[in-house]
């Protein structure tokens, strides 16, 4: 299932657009990464495809669809969002902690039966961490506490991912893992849109670069041919090169241009 956004525009103001005219399309199997500074409206995009936003112009779309026809349960299942890594109120066991992403979609005091749990465990051992279910989400790693996260997404049965900043926080070697299995999930077919600050992670693993500024689309491609030193001093006003490595591209800081 197609995620088509055409001309989307919205504001918590009148005369303060966040987003003017933003468009683009997501297509199964497709990691799509979204690029910008602060404050270009990278998290109100976000907002608007999962129908938290309502009054934007334009349209949202899930194969020929519009969102604003669809009921939340319904939604859930078509769309799961991943969040930035949170500490939970409650230490719940990871399973249960993903289990809430099923019974979310089911009738309030419903209980969870073995079909459910089954699902939940599917999901687990499809990211590599089924060995974590017994254990307490919050004595978990920060790598980890992000799987589980979504993995609670794809418990869901939705197919397209949607990702804020799901590497903020963690460290080095837990952002590469996170975004392997990310990788892996686009890779059997989930549809994926998440944002980034980190324009290297987006050239290693996204398929496409969505770059915003100012509320609309500067570039939007093939992330090796989009994420040119032009587009890096656009957005970031830095300069930089991109060196070929020959087995992948790295992006060389020259200085800040000032």
């Amino acid at each position: 299932m197609n995620l088509s956004v055409r001309h989307l525009a919205f504001a918590y103001r009148k005369d303060t657009p966040v987003l003017k005219d933003i468009s683009f399309r997501l297509a199964p199997g497709e990691l799509l990464s979204v690029l910008g500074p602060n404050g270009t409206g990278k998290t109100t995009l976000f907002r608007c495809i999962l129908g938290h936003l309502p009054g934007y112009r334009g349209s949202i779309t899930l194969g020929n669809e519009d969102i604003g026809g669809i009921p939340p349960r319904e939604m859930a299942k078509r769309i799961a969002y991943i969040p930035q890594l949170h500490r939970p109120a409650f230490n719940y066991a990871v399973l249960d902690t993903v289990l809430m992403g099923i019974m979310g979609q089911r009738r309030a005091f419903d209980r969870p039966g073995k079909a459910e749990r089954q699902s939940a465990m599917d999901a687990l051992e499809k990211l590599g961490i089924g060995f974590l279910a017994d254990r307490n989400y919050g004595d978990l790693s920060g790598g980890e506490q992000q799987l589980v996260l979504i993995a609670r997404a794809i418990a869901q049965n939705a197919r397209i991912l949607v990702m804020d900043e799901p590497t903020s926080g963690l460290d080095f070697g837990n952002r590469y893992r996170v975004l392997e299995r990310v990788k892996e999930l686009s890779g059997q077919g989930y549809a994926v849109l998440l944002s980034t600050h980190d324009p290297q992670l987006a050239l290693t693993f996204a398929d496409r670069i969505l770059a915003l500024s100012g509320g609309t689309v500067l570039a939007d491609g093939p992330s090796a041919e989009t994420l040119t030193p032009e587009l890096m001093r656009a957005i970031y006003r830095i300069e930089t090169e991109v060196v070929d490595l020959g087995d992948g591209a790295v992006i060389r800081v020259k200085g800040t241009g000032r």
